[in-house]
């Protein structure tokens, strides 16, 4: 399976956060699947520690790749036929960052792991928990 995982998904699993399903837990544990966080998620996350919203143990620009590379999930980068997904992408969501990463999850045929209801309203393969 090919997964990428939403920020919030991310963010409990580096953490040991109890909302992160079990099921969740072990498909990113599962060395059978590939796993990627997008550099979407690190611009989120940033933003939102630096406007106080998300505290880290460190700061975020060393922290997510540290914890990236330890867990062996590899980088997704923004591309050009990410970009263009969003022109055609229903605006069921108003949450850019989120609206990235389904375009992403489209043009690279990528399963969403995510337990966000507005991006679960979209037509895209997500994972079930």
């Amino acid at each position: 399976m090919r997964l990428l995982l939403d920020t919030h998904i991310f963010l409990w699993f580096i953490s040991g956060d109890k909302r992160l399903p079990d099921k969740m837990r072990e498909a990113i544990r599962n060395i059978d699947n590939e796993v990627y966080l997008s550099v979407i998620s690190v611009w989120e996350t940033i933003i939102k520690h630096q406007l106080g919203k998300l505290p880290l143990l460190q700061l975020p620009a060393d922290y997510l790749p540290l914890q990236r590379k330890l867990h062996q999930i590899d980088s997704l980068d923004w591309d050009e036929i990410s970009v263009s997904r969003l022109a055609n992408l229903p605006k069921l969501h108003r949450d850019p960052f989120d609206r990235m990463l389904i375009c992403q999850s489209l043009a690279h045929d990528l399963t969403l792991m995510t337990v966000d209801e507005a991006i679960l309203a979209y037509q895209i393969p997500t994972f079930e928990h």
